[in-house]
């Protein structure tokens, strides 16, 4: 009997140790300790881990909790945080739960390629793993050799996890732009100027720049589809400025309007050959929905709006009151 009590004792001991153990914060070397684990990995494997990235614990205790909770097969792959204070059994349901630490970074509306890659750069704990690589260079890497990046990200807000990369998020972003610009297109109007998506994405581009105000983008859209079809030159000064690249000094004189480059609409007809910015959804449907409009021309009220005009009359007023202030 006395032998009997002993072992209830030794176990309700042995039991209130390890209670108290995995409810006990495990010391550490730094007030938050990275943790990654692999896809795969065995609880073993995690358990070591946590121990070499600088946690004060016994990998076997740690490794015998894990299997002892019955979640050791539930622990999620991914980019962790272990802050001070951390407990086993808090340990284990960070890992189970797939509580990653998690960044963001926003794709603006209007930007282009380059501006999005700085942005990438100065992502926190982002691997730069398309430093050094030309555009033509990243795309190669995202499978898309041969194809111009500008226009092909979906400019939106990007969550990640420690330890992923921008390529990885280009590559999100490559993959919404497929599936919005494919959602677009399907909701075209029939008897269009626009022949390719590839056009649509060109056009949307253009919207994109000329306007940040939704509630005009169809009717911008309207003008252009306008001019195109009676063969109009769109005469954009967004296009010509993309085309001047580096050498745009933020003045746009009447001599780059007369250089010629592949993308200015002032003295080529049609579209240019490539987008000339990243578009957003709204500009993306009102490049195939234009407003149901004869106008061909439009010019800004100065309030973010603009004024649409049918006729060059018409338009030579609006310039002269909204730009000219007479």
């Amino acid at each position: 009997m006395r032998f009997f009590i002993a072992v209830v004792l030794a176990i309700a001991a042995v039991l209130a140790g390890a209670f108290a153990w995995v409810h006990t914060p495990m010391a550490q070397q730094a007030e938050v300790v990275d943790l990654q684990v692999a896809a795969g990995a065995s609880s073993r494997e995690v358990a070591k881990r946590v121990q070499d990235a600088g946690v004060d614990v016994s990998a076997d205790l740690l490794y015998a909790w894990f299997r002892l909770s019955g979640k050791s097969r539930q622990i999620k792959a991914g980019s962790y945080e272990i802050n001070q204070g951390t407990t086993p059994r808090d340990l284990l349901v960070k890992l189970v739960q797939g509580d990653q630490v998690l960044r963001t970074v926003t794709i603006v509306e209007g930007w282009t390629f380059p501006q999005a890659r700085r942005a990438l750069a100065k992502a926190e704990f982002l691997k730069a793993q398309t430093q050094g690589l030309s555009d033509s260079d990243v795309m190669a890497a995202l499978g898309r050799a041969g194809q111009a990046p500008e226009g092909r990200f979906f400019p939106d807000t990007y969550t990640y996890a420690k330890g992923s990369s921008d390529l990885d998020v280009l590559k999100s972003a490559l993959q919404a732009m497929d599936k919005q610009l494919e959602a677009a297109w399907s909701l075209r109007q029939p008897g269009q100027y626009l022949q390719t998506p590839e056009q649509a994405l060109v056009l949307a581009s253009i919207i994109e720049k000329e306007t940040g105000r939704t509630a005009d983008q169809a009717l911008i859209s309207a003008v252009f589809h306008n001019r195109l079809k009676i063969g109009m030159r769109l005469q954009t000064d967004p296009t010509v400025i993309y085309g001047l690249g580096e050498q745009f000094d933020g003045n746009l004189r009447r001599a780059d309007l007369q250089a010629d480059t592949p993308f200015n609409t002032y003295t080529r007809s049609g579209l240019p050959p490539t987008p000339i910015s990243l578009a957003g959804k709204s500009a993306l449907l009102a490049a195939v929905q234009p407003e149901a409009s004869k106008a061909l021309y439009f010019v800004a009220r100065g309030d973010g709006s603009s004024q649409f005009s049918v006729t060059l009359d018409e338009h030579n007023q609006a310039v002269n009151k909204y730009q000219r202030g007479r």
